[in-house]
């Protein structure tokens, strides 16, 4: 069966201050009929001579260009996590806007949905620097190999601070809901309630399939072999539906 399973692209969006680099273990990881392919933000790895972009309507744009030609000629799905999920639901209307064959599944992790009020509560991007950083700390707000390298802190700093202000600044605008299943799992000690979890399900006829699994906001890492094997049988599923 491996041997005849269509390859799928999964379009991977990083998390505030991600780059391309950021789901390698998501490849390690995936079964051999689903590519992992990371997009990137401006401003980051290989994109780090261009200029930070903070506002989300262009950084959607920006996503759409990097996959336009690839959407109509093999089957693909899209992931998300934290500022990525948002991302990942923008990207997917933008995808139908413009008429383009739509993902089989999007798949969110770390967010709750795009119309929750407390994603226009938080200013951490005006923080002066030494408060965003004890904020970063204290809030688990990035992988453990950046909050504890200081040098690393110094040099994520802005582009996790511009990823912030384009979420935090981000103004919801309710629209047709898509007809692409979404499935979304969240940590069990992350900062979210199940309410505004909950919410995606505006964004989507079909029911969402919601998820838990332990640990805080960067649980993904913790648990990638529990995530990709959610997601490679959801894809499974799709594809075998469709033979």
């Amino acid at each position: 069966m491996k041997k005849s399973m269509q390859p799928v692209n999964l379009f991977c969006l990083p998390f505030a201050g991600g780059n391309k680099y950021c789901y390698r273990s998501y490849e390690t990881a995936a079964p051999d009929f689903l590519r992992i392919k990371v997009l990137e933000y401006p401003g980051r790895g290989l994109r780090m001579n261009e200029p930070l972009n903070t506002d989300v309507n262009q950084l959607t744009n920006d996503l759409y260009e990097q996959i336009s030609g690839q959407l109509d000629k093999e089957p693909y799905a899209i992931y998300g996590h934290s500022m990525g999920g948002l991302m990942a639901c923008l990207l997917s209307r933008k995808i139908i806007a413009n008429n383009h064959v739509p993902p089989l599944h999007v798949f969110i992790t770390g967010t709750s949905g795009p119309s929750a009020e407390s994603r226009g509560e938080n200013k951490r991007h005006l923080l002066e620097k030494k408060e965003f950083i004890e904020e970063l700390k204290r809030l688990n707000g990035s992988p453990d190999e950046v909050l504890q390298n200081e040098e690393l802190l110094d040099f994520f700093e802005p582009i996790i601070r511009a990823d912030f202000k384009a979420t935090e600044t981000y103004t919801y605008e309710a629209s047709e809901m898509l007809n692409i299943p979404f499935t979304v799992i969240t940590g069990t000690e992350e900062g979210m309630t199940l309410e505004d979890i909950q919410l995606w399900q505006k964004e989507t006829a079909i029911p969402v399939d919601f998820k838990r699994l332990p640990g805080k906001h960067f649980f993904i890492y913790q648990y990638t072999h529990q995530v990709i094997k959610i997601i490679s049988k959801k894809v499974f599923n799709h594809l075998t539906y469709q033979l």
